[in-house]
């Protein structure tokens, strides 16, 4: 078995005493933030002299960035803004969980702080009321960065039984998904589901229905989450779309989306005229895909797997090979909402809610990219 972190095997019993010691009317706030990488989440904790009704009782806070990829050193204070309060599920009531947007020295927003540019985009597109559910795959790994509960020489028996698998030899780590899941519950993320994935030790939670900027703040508060419990069971919980190379599945973030419109009667027909600016914008969505314009996304889009290639675009009714899907029953209803399956598992929800959104309502009919 892949090994675990030595601070997974402390006491937790030891642990148990001084958790559940009272901390009068004190709360603990965790400040969460988005480092350089645009893929790591960080954060901190400071203590209020009392519970916080609203997001408007968290003070700003700041952090070093020279520590985070985000500044240089002799000019390296950083301001964390929040934006989103969550319950703490580790630290439980009265503790707050809360997500930060990052702004640098001059306060303009920093480079990885996709946030705020997405926040005006659906400011602008608020009256569409457009809905967005986001899949979340992710792998765990050992922190040997071997594949959990894969052989340690040699691999599992090839994909087929994993997929929604149950039992010992085709579900690898379920405890981790059912606490992330009730994490997510109590903190008041909307998580919708999760399922085991089509490569063992590979598993899926997915955020949603949440409309416009709520939807990247949900599931990036849902990813700190995930990588809080995992680092509880001493395992690691990777993004990478990729993870595996040779005959295994990649790891994306599927995006479904509708507006009002698709989901009202004889909606079908704004869905298909989304799907058509989608098309002729196929390049550019790539590029903002994954972290790194489309260099992560290329080892998974290769047309194999449940993938379209990275350089066609493609749509089909119930087609997990085509870049959009169309949902069999949106299909027969004629409304309802579209599924974007490029995004990569490492994107940013932010960079691609604001991209799709963008395309589909604030584009003018411009000629193919």
């Amino acid at each position: 078995m892949a090994s675990v972190s030595s601070s997974s095997c402390l006491s937790k019993a030891v642990r148990q005493h001084y958790m559940s010691l009272p901390q009068g009317e004190k709360c603990q706030v965790t400040y969460i933030w988005i480092d350089g990488t645009g893929e790591e989440l960080r954060n901190k904790t400071r203590t209020l002299d009392s519970e916080p009704e609203s997001i408007n009782d968290i003070p700003e806070w700041n952090f070093d960035g020279s520590s985070t990829y985000q500044a240089e050193g002799s000019n390296s204070d950083m301001y964390l803004i929040p934006v989103r309060m969550f319950r703490d599920p580790f630290t439980l009531d009265r503790n707050k969980l809360v997500l930060c947007e990052v702004l640098k020295y001059n306060r303009l927003p920093a480079e990885t702080n996709e946030r705020a540019s997405c926040n005006k985009v659906m400011e602008e597109v608020k009256d569409h009321h457009m809905w967005f559910g986001m899949e979340q795959e992710y792998t765990l790994l050992g922190i040997d960065g071997h594949p959990f509960s894969w052989p340690v020489h040699g691999y599992p028996s090839p994909q087929g039984p994993y997929y929604c698998g149950v039992g010992a030899k085709n579900a690898y780590g379920r405890d981790i998904v059912e606490c992330h899941y009730k994490a997510c519950l109590y903190a008041g993320v909307k998580i919708c589901g999760t399922n085991a994935e089509v490569m063992p030790s590979q598993w899926e939670f997915q955020v949603g229905p949440c409309e416009g900027i709520e939807m990247g703040d949900h599931l990036w508060v849902a990813r700190y989450l995930l990588h809080r419990v995992c680092e509880d069971f001493g395992v690691v919980a990777t993004l990478d779309p990729k993870p595996i190379t040779g005959n295994w599945n990649g790891a994306g973030c599927h995006t479904n989306v509708s507006t009002m419109q698709m989901r009202e009667e004889r909606g079908l027909q704004y869905i298909e005229e989304a799907i058509e600016k989608l098309r002729k914008k196929h390049s550019k969505h790539i590029r903002v895909y994954d972290p790194r314009g489309g260099q992560d996304n290329a080892r998974r889009l290769t047309g194999l797997h449940e993938t379209s290639s990275i350089n066609d675009f493609s749509a089909g009714v119930a087609n997990r090979g085509a870049s959009i899907r169309i949902p069999r029953q949106v299909g027969q209803e004629k409304r309802g909402y579209f599924e974007d399956r490029r995004p990569a598992a490492n994107c940013d929800p932010y960079a691609v809610t604001k991209a799709i959104a963008h395309t589909c309502l604030l584009d003018s009919e411009e000629e193919e990219d």
